[in-house]
């Protein structure tokens, strides 16, 4: 286990603008920084991340917190993982104090996985510079291929000695566990349980994750005997899912961000030519069809897609309708295809580095129009399959979100298909009209079987963190109706995060009391239907008892379900007045909440006394209207009039009409 002193500095020195500039590209937007969220699909920025308060927050998918939440959720990393990667990240030492076994097989296996395959790639790596074969096969067929040195470092390309055990051997003698390897497939398994190694012969292209961590291989054989697969390539593991990944993307997205556009290839190769021609921002799906994960880490960077294609008109055809859902994710999309039979790393060893970039520069195309002339070029004259190329093109069209963009594109398709716009419109009409309908069965059918959410902290470590003693262990449900009382709990709950450390300065006899306690004062007996905001005032209240009055942040790391989620809600603001704005000059002033602090609070606290004093009135109404003694009776009416009092002079200062 982690000790907490550990973890508190950790998340001391955890910024929450490199963290999360890691993984998405910010932009300065007034006190905040915006971007893409990386959480769910956007075309308009909505994520926003505050450095003075430590948070982010989306304001589209309600995703929020601190640094190590957002590494715990886009990396899905369990809470020690992602103290680890935050210590890694900041150069800080890990002390443990003494675990379970359990404990350490649940939270070590992962980070073994990791930490195998980097020890994997730097064994491959070694092979190719420091062994005879490694440089006599490896490193020859690299240098053939016309690779610099620098670009083969760059990589991190290596060798697996043709051998049987090479590898599986070097694993065991440096102390990893035999199943380890086999997991993320370094070795493959036989019957009597002896394991030999999976790339054994080949040239190796290690696989990064997009924060540069070794998650898998690809492995080429030098052999021309073709009973040996060209490519091996790792199997889905724990840290490893093809379909989330885009080679390169680690080392490209920077570029990619700078440029506002990224190229996409086919292979491992064409990304190395690219960044040895001085393009480097460019990703590879690795010879697969782009699913929604990588379309997904695109769009985090750029909306700007443009894919290199060679000269292969099947393949072109084949990976047609995959390029579809980069329209329907919303990119730009434009295509580039090479002559004769090209791919990105023929034409740059054959022409070279400047007349690679001029071509890429000048030759790009439109996707829809590049894909009509391409099936209408197959087509030919016949009517059926020119028919059937008009419906392809409008299926691709109507899944452009932009309306301006899809009436550009029926305008210059009409003309390149040689059809009226208007017959163009209305089959666009009808696949949206069928699309919408086959959505909104699938939602219904899925609401149907819907089931609640499993609890993202239960399955977190309940001790890397202090919870409030009368919360332990106990998980709070989530509320799917905000009530007007609710509403009003989060606001006092609110008041206490953003200002409890300010003072009150309109009661003289507080004394410049901070509002913290001044609430919580008028507050004693106050019950919460909000489970999440009785959390956090029970825990103020805990923590006053040492004259203490806890952070903000203390609650956006807190485990307890719900709590940090309303946590980063309250205390995120996605408008705020920028500190230049006030001018002494043209003496323009614009006030901010917290210059009416005074009106903020006394409404705070006369409307959550309102609604106690509506709750004993419900009471006493209930009462009456049981048989009563008359003793009984008088004391009821009396504490009835007694509260309708209140509850009338209460109302007028609220501005409420209240019915005598």
């Amino acid at each position: 286990m982690i000790k907490k002193e550990v973890i508190d500095k950790v998340l001391d020195a955890a910024r929450i603008d490199e963290v999360v500039g890691d993984f998405v590209p910010l932009k300065k937007r007034g006190t905040s920084l915006i971007g893409n969220c990386p959480f769910h699909d956007e075309k308009t920025p909505s994520f926003h991340v505050s450095v003075g308060k430590g948070i982010y927050k989306c304001f589209g998918c309600g995703a929020g917190g601190d640094s190590l939440k957002f590494v715990m959720e886009v990396e899905k990393y369990s809470y020690p993982e992602a103290i680890r990667y935050l210590a890694n990240k900041y150069h800080i030492a890990i002390e443990e104090v003494e675990r379970s076994p359990e404990q350490m097989a649940k939270q070590d296996k992962r980070e073994s996985l990791y930490v195998l395959s980097k020890w994997a790639s730097q064994f491959f790596v070694d092979q190719l510079w420091e062994s005879d074969e490694g440089k006599s096969i490896g490193l020859s067929y690299f240098k053939e291929r016309g690779y610099r040195e620098d670009i083969i470092r760059k990589f991190a390309l290596g060798y697996s000695p043709d051998q049987w055990e090479a590898l599986v051997n070097a694993a065991q003698k440096a102390g990893f566990q035999k199943e380890y390897l086999a997991e993320i497939g370094l070795a493959i398994q036989r019957d009597d349980k002896s394991m030999y190694d999976r790339f054994r012969g080949r040239v190796l292209f290690p696989i990064f994750n997009v924060t540069g961590r070794v998650i898998g291989f690809g492995g080429r054989t030098l052999k021309t005997d073709k009973k040996f697969p060209k490519y091996v390539n790792s199997p889905e593991s724990e840290i490893y899912h093809k379909s989330d990944v885009l080679y390169g993307l680690s080392l490209a997205k920077k570029a990619i961000a700078d440029a506002d556009v990224c190229y996409l290839v086919e292979g491992y190769a064409d990304v190395i030519s690219m960044h040895q021609a001085g393009v480097e921002n460019v990703v590879s799906s690795s010879g697969t069809s782009l699913t929604s994960g990588q379309i997904r880490l695109i769009s985090r960077y750029t909306k700007n897609v443009i894919i290199l294609y060679d000269g292969d008109a099947a393949g072109i055809k084949a990976s047609l309708r995959g390029t579809d859902m980069l329209l329907e994710e919303g990119l730009n999309v434009k295509v580039l295809l090479f002559p004769d039979g090209h791919d990105p790393d023929s034409y740059v060893q054959k022409f070279g580095s400047s007349h690679f970039r001029e071509y890429i520069d000048k030759h790009p195309e439109d996707f829809v129009f590049f894909k009509t002339n391409i099936l209408l070029k197959d087509a030919g004259d016949d009517p059926v399959k020119r028919a059937g190329v008009i419906r392809d093109v409008v299926e691709s069209i109507a899944l452009i979100p932009d309306e301006i963009k899809v009436s550009l594109y029926i305008r210059r398709c009409s003309t390149l298909l040689d059809m009226e716009e208007r017959i163009l419109l209305s089959e666009l009409n009808k696949m949206r009209i069928s699309k919408a309908a086959a959505k909104e069965k699938k939602a219904a059918t899925s609401a149907s079987e819907e089931q609640p959410p499993a609890d993202f902290f239960a399955a977190m470590m309940g001790d890397e963190l202090p919870t409030n003693p009368d919360f332990a262990g106990k998980v709070l449900p989530r509320e799917t109706k905000l009530s007007p009382e609710i509403l009003q709990e989060r606001e006092l709950i609110r008041i206490l995060l953003n200002y409890g450390n300010e003072p009150v300065t309109w009661d003289a006899e507080v004394n410049n009391m901070p509002i913290a306690p001044y609430l919580i004062n008028n507050f004693d007996d106050i019950s919460f239907e909000d489970k999440a905001s009785a959390y956090i005032f029970e825990t103020f209240k805990t923590k006053m008892a040492d004259f203490e009055i806890p952070e903000p942040k203390h609650f956006i790391a807190d485990q307890t379900e719900g709590v940090a989620d309303l946590a980063v809600t309250l205390i995120a603001s996605r408008y705020e007045l920028s500190p230049n704005w006030n001018d002494d000059k043209r003496k323009i002033y614009v006030t901010t909440e917290k210059d009416h602090l005074k009106d903020l609070v006394t409404e705070t606290v006369y409307r959550l006394k309102k609604r106690k004093v509506e709750r004993e009135l419900y009471k006493i109404r209930e009462e009456l209207k049981q048989p009563q003694s008359a003793e009984d009776l008088e004391i009821l009416m009396a504490n009835y009039k007694k509260y309708k009092e209140m509850e009338i002079m209460l109302g007028d200062f609220l501005g409420n009409t209240i019915v005598k």
